[in-house]
């Protein structure tokens, strides 16, 4: 920016591009195991997340990028540059997470360590689920967006197996959940936004 726009507070072109393109915003499915009920949950947040026309959401699933185990193979695997790329592509994150002794799956945390700059200052939320809401699960995955320089917003909507789930198969999210759905991607949207000024 020139001396004269900063004088007068004008945006550059480019300036005002990034703050009025929407962002986009990936849906991360943090399970990949057979019978799993993350795609129930990252549907309804998508349902959600597109009627408010702020951003661009997708729903991105671990388990299309056959991802091997991390330091077992050369590397050269057609996921892992594909994982990347997907990840390059978007400004912020959802993570559906689930709660697995106390942590997350042994699946999300392979797909994070297969990247790093890719997820570097870009921000993210968590939707969780458990016997507990998922809560334990997503203190383990702060810690982690932390070290991947990924900034996690503070709304945490949590759903219970016991409350938001029949049978612990059929998602039935309770309806109080959507104002703090809401509330979380306003917070991913803006932080997003903000972030993008840094890559």
């Amino acid at each position: 920016m020139s001396f004269f726009n900063k004088l007068f507070g004008r945006k550059t072109r480019e300036e005002e591009t990034m703050t009025t393109a929407k962002m986009n915003i990936g849906i991360i499915l943090g399970s990949t195991r057979q019978g799993r009920v993350s795609p129930q949950v990252g549907e309804w947040v998508k349902e959600i997340a597109d009627q408010r026309g702020d951003a661009n959401y997708e729903i991105v699933d671990i388990a299309d990028f056959q991802l091997p185990f991390l330091g077992t193979t050369d590397g050269t695997e057609p996921g892992i540059a594909a994982w990347n790329e997907k990840l390059g592509s978007l400004d912020g994150f959802v993570f559906i997470v689930q709660e697995y002794n106390h942590s997350i799956t042994g699946a999300l945390k392979n797909a994070l360590d297969f990247a790093r700059e890719a997820w570097n200052d870009k921000a993210a939320g968590i939707v969780s689920y458990g016997s507990t809401g998922g809560a334990r699960t997503a203190e383990h995955l702060r810690g982690i967006c932390g070290e991947l320089k990924i900034a996690d917003v503070r709304t945490h909507p949590t759903l219970s197996l016991f409350t938001d789930f029949e049978n612990g198969t059929q998602f039935k999210p309770q309806s109080l959940h959507l104002a703090n759905v809401n509330t979380m991607l306003d917070e991913v949207v803006a932080w997003s936004g903000a972030l993008k000024t840094l890559r």
